[in-house]
């Protein structure tokens, strides 16, 4: 299930050195859950990873720092599940007229079992998988420019896979108020995405338009707090093609034959959210710490929450750890049956994304997912900067039928150098 902020993640800024969260946690973060989890499910990770990747906003009060970076990242599901591994690089360069540029290219590979979205067999609570591989390259550009107390970002970004094709774009604004104790964001951003089906010989389309409206506002030294809202809207072919439903249908009078076919959800999906976080540094203790709060609702029915705490702290003068934990709750879409035998929908053999809807994908069941995660920072010289971090995931179903087997626990390593100059 996409969080709130697939799209257009929330604009932070700190007010001194220990509450300052950088654009690469925060990026790669956005990297972490919609990348290398594919929980999400290869349309949705596809799609919503190049549009975090393309509106992944810089702060740049004062120029930016020219360095090249490379990360690698390990997304590691137990039991045999889905494994992916990425790696990717960046690039960041000052220009004249205070400008930026940054540049950016992954590439992950992911492979291991995954749900195909059958019920379990009598008498067992296992869920059928199923074994997939799957690589992508993606590449993005990002140019911004400060005039006096407005800041503009435009940026582009491709993703391709083998089955998939996206492209995205967005530009974001930053204005500064109230000597810059307040700093209002806007942004919009769209993607334009192909994707390879098993019931055709041609690819899909699916777009996606975003928009966010946010406000930062420092309420003192050492404290500040945002808000943002954002609308979002999706069209074209939302199914995942390689999630099916089962359904027994009668051949002869009183036999039956387990029949799959494709899943079928609606061709149009609206969201919104709402992102609220406070920010509160603790100078004396050389630490800072933050809260954040996620409401988000769509079209297909589903409500979540998201709650997050994470602290910084500074151990020594190059070193900074970053305890964070995260719980996730979300409700059905209201087309998700974990076994549709029982009911009177009949699957179309070819879905249209038209009524009747329907959906056994474990990602749209009501469930909740709990994240412990430690991260370590080392700034090893002036132009040397290494971090490396591990994040325990954990999901779980909250509707009492679908199996336990269903949803993953995963770990997730990270490890990273960047070169400054």
């Amino acid at each position: 299930m996409p969080e709130p902020t697939t799209t257009l993640g929330p604009f932070r800024f700190g007010v001194n050195a220990c509450s300052v969260p950088s654009r690469e946690m925060a990026a790669r973060f956005a990297s972490r859950y919609f990348l290398l989890n594919p929980i999400l499910g290869l349309i949705t990770r596809r799609s919503l990873v190049l549009a975090a990747l393309v509106l992944s906003v810089q702060r740049p009060s004062a120029r930016a720092e020219d360095s090249v970076a490379y990360v690698y990242e390990n997304y590691r599901e137990e039991d045999g599940r889905i494994t992916v591994v990425t790696q990717s690089s960046s690039v960041n360069e000052d220009i004249a007229f205070n400008g930026h540029i940054q540049l950016t290219g992954a590439i992950d590979a992911v492979s291991g079992a995954t749900p195909t979205g059958r019920p379990a067999a009598p008498g067992s609570n296992q869920v059928p998988l199923a074994e997939i591989t799957s690589r992508r390259k993606a590449w993005s550009g990002d140019y911004s420019e400060q005039i006096q107390n407005f800041n503009i970002d435009a940026s582009f970004a491709e993703s391709r896979e083998s089955d998939y094709v996206s492209w995205g774009w967005s530009v974001n604004t930053l204005t500064d108020f109230n000597q810059k104790n307040t700093t209002l964001r806007v942004g919009i951003a769209g993607t334009d995405d192909r994707v390879e089906v098993i019931f055709g010989p041609d690819y899909l389309s699916k777009h996606t338009q975003d928009a966010i409206l946010g406000i930062t506002q420092v309420l003192n030294p050492t404290t500040f707090v945002t808000v943002n809202v954002s609308l979002g809207q999706s069209t074209g072919y939302l199914s995942e093609p390689y999630k099916i439903v089962e359904k027994a249908v009668e051949i002869l009078p009183s036999i039956f034959l387990d029949e799959e076919f494709a899943e079928n959800s609606p061709n149009e999906r609206e969201r919104d959210s709402l992102f609220a976080s406070l920010n509160h540094s603790f100078p004396a203790a050389r630490g800072a710490v933050e809260g954040s709060y996620r409401f988000y609702s769509d079209s297909f029915g589903i409500v979540a929450h998201t709650l997050q705490l994470s602290w910084l702290q500074h151990v020594g003068p190059k070193i900074v750890v970053a305890p964070s934990f995260r719980f996730y709750t979300q409700t059905a879409a209201r087309f998700y049956y974990y076994d549709i035998d029982d009911t009177p929908i009949s699957p179309a053999r070819i879905p249209m994304g038209t009524a009747p809807y329907y959906t056994s994908d474990f990602r749209l069941s009501a469930e909740e997912s709990i994240s412990y995660a430690m991260r370590a920072t080392w700034k090893a010289s002036d132009w040397m900067q290494m971090d490396a971090s591990y994040e325990l995931y954990t999901m779980h179903g909250r509707d009492g039928i679908t199996p336990e087997s269903a949803y993953p626990r995963a770990g997730i390593s990270t490890i990273g150098v960047k070169f400054l100059w």
